[in-house]
């Protein structure tokens, strides 16, 4: 069952379509990596889904038209990390990660046991139950991701957006935090749908690639198909080296050949 089903979406900013009559699915479980050059519409593809901004098209998720839905209701269904969100300066990790309990909650009701004990749940699965009491600006990046994802998770959503959640993380980290989604999906069955410049980390966990440029979808599918030497010269404008290995794709960047 598709979890998310978007259809001939559109996003128009400033009087130009950013997001041009872009279709996609994402089934339960699955990992779908949106990638493109700058400006292609990626962030503002994630916003559309989320409801952040305005969209034209159609849009399913778990099986319930977009339209219909209260921005309460969409919330329970899809969860968003955003690149840069605003976290404020006094706020400690488990009071962050509760807010994440917002969307159940009833009009002026506070937090119930309940709440407290998924957010304690989220906080010890993520391996970051000792930071509970940090606040977030004092954390390393990695330890925040895992802050802004345990947020995202707290909410109990079925459908999980990550917009480049590995921008600023060192190798290291960025292996974290991808290892990290990739068993919360398996293990939940949550459709995750993420953006990535590095197109190497996006060959390697997502199971299917979309392709976006201007706006508009040039390629989708497997890593192989939407990975190729003529797709990253065209639409990128890049000289590289696409070599397949035995556990996945690794794009290898080229330098332009000077005379002596």
């Amino acid at each position: 069952m598709s979890t998310l089903v978007a259809k001939d979406l559109t996003v128009t900013l400033g009087g130009r379509a950013v997001v041009d009559r872009v279709s996609l699915r994402v089934d339960r479980g699955e990992w779908l990596a949106v990638i493109g050059p700058n400006g292609a519409g990626k962030s503002s593809l994630l916003k559309a889904l989320a409801g952040v901004v305005p969209s034209e098209g159609r849009i399913e998720i778990d099986g319930v038209p977009a339209a219909r839905l209260r921005s309460r209701e969409r919330a329970r269904l899809v969860a968003m990390v955003a690149q840069n969100p605003v976290v404020p300066e006094s706020i400690t990790v488990a009071e962050y990660a509760l807010l994440g309990r917002t969307p159940h909650l009833r009009r002026l009701s506070m937090e119930g046991r309940h709440d407290v004990e998924v957010v304690v749940e989220t906080l010890a699965a993520l391996g970051i139950d000792a930071l509970a009491a940090r606040h977030v600006h004092t954390l390393s990046g990695g330890e925040r991701q895992r802050v802004l994802i345990a947020r995202a998770l707290v909410q109990d959503a079925p459908v999980l957006l990550l917009d480049e959640p590995t921008t600023a993380l060192d190798v290291g980290h960025q292996q974290d935090v991808l290892e990290l989604v990739d068993d919360l999906r398996r293990e939940r069955g949550i459709s995750v749908l993420t953006t990535l410049h590095d197109l190497t980390l996006a060959g390697r966990y997502a199971d299917r690639l979309q392709l976006l440029v201007e706006g508009r979808t040039e390629a989708e599918g497997a890593a192989a198909d939407v990975l190729t030497d003529e797709h990253l010269s065209r639409f990128y404008g890049a000289r590289v080296r696409v070599l397949s290995l035995d556990d996945g794709i690794v794009i290898v960047p080229g330098r332009r050949v000077r005379e002596p």
